[in-house]
């Protein structure tokens, strides 16, 4: 008997596709989730990567050219109505408020370096967001994917015991199948939350970085400015 029920356990297909095949309609569903959830969150990591580099890159790029000792407002003419990076956007809010302040008889309109600090702090929000847009998905991905697959075991092991009490036996043949299904669930939920979580903290921390880089220079120039006027 036991030799038997060994032949028919080896005899099932535990392939991930056969299992899947072999689950519930409401365990495949998870499943799918599931792993729609683990690209979609990979698709956000690979496209902040490149981003966040590309931030990097273009900040290194502003600071040399800020620092080069070309006037500001040659700096500001030259990048143009369109700024096309986060640096330039940021300078040129704050060059803007600048030349709005001044009035006709060349004076400064009061509260000039109060506004532009608010313009560039609007103008830093803005790309705050822009930066760490897609990143409350992945920590979604990453606490609730466990839960998720969680809920899939649950609920194959369910089908398992009826299973079971519908066969009026617990032999391998019957349990493995069952019992294997479910744990799939478990297996893509972990699957998509450990990376998730991971590049989460990761991605948070360098999206923090660059944004502080922002506000240092956001600081820099207000400082520039607060000297020209008390020149």
């Amino acid at each position: 008997m036991e030799q038997e029920t060994l032949a028919l356990a080896q005899e099932l297909d535990f392939s991930l596709l056969a299992l899947f095949a072999r689950a519930t309609l409401t365990v495949q569903l998870v499943m799918i989730m599931l792993i729609v959830a683990s690209f979609w969150a990979w698709g956000i990591i690979f496209q902040k990567h490149l981003r966040f580099r590309r931030a990097r890159t273009e900040a290194a790029r502003f600071d040399a050219a800020f620092w080069s000792g070309e006037p500001l407002d040659e700096l500001f003419d030259k990048i143009g109505p369109d700024p096309a990076t986060a640096p330039e956007r940021v300078f040129c809010a704050g060059m803007l408020e600048w030349r709005r302040s001044h009035r006709q008889d060349g004076g400064l309109i009061t509260g000039a370096v109060a506004r532009i600090d608010r313009s560039m702090n609007v103008a830093i929000d803005r790309e705050a967001r822009a930066l760490t847009q897609g990143l409350t998905f992945l920590a979604t991905v990453g606490s609730a994917s466990p839960f998720i697959g969680l809920f899939g075991t649950v609920w194959g092991i369910k089908h398992a015991f009826e299973q079971i009490a519908l066969a009026q036996s617990t032999n391998l043949a019957v349990v493995a199948p069952g019992i294997a299904e479910a744990l799939l669930a478990t297996g893509l939920g972990l699957l998509a939350a450990i990376p998730a979580t991971i590049f989460y903290n990761k991605l948070n921390d360098d999206s923090a970085g660059i944004i502080g880089g922002y506000e240092a220079f956001s600081d820099e120039f207000s400082t520039i400015l607060s000297r020209q006027l008390d020149g």
